[in-house]
């Protein structure tokens, strides 16, 4: 997961800094930190970030020749 599809995510959901911070138990400004590129996230607050952004309807897309992203899930 790339700092960017977080910002992505983040917008598509609608969320602050402190709704992710909420929703995944990683301080606001660790996830800033990781956002902004000034500092790299440990391999778990990573995880805690991508379910929370996963349980709330966001699929990452892989770069794959286009470049990353975020989708929202489609409701089934």
């Amino acid at each position: 997961m790339k700092s960017a599809q977080v910002r992505m995510a983040r917008g598509a959901l609608n969320w602050s800094l402190a709704d992710l911070a909420k929703a995944s138990g990683v301080h606001r400004n660790t996830i800033s930190n990781f956002e902004t590129g000034r500092y790299d996230m440990n391999p778990d607050n990573v995880a805690k970030i991508r379910v929370a952004l996963e349980a709330a309807g966001v699929e990452f897309i892989a770069e794959n020749g286009g470049g990353a992203g975020v989708r929202l899930r489609k409701d089934t």
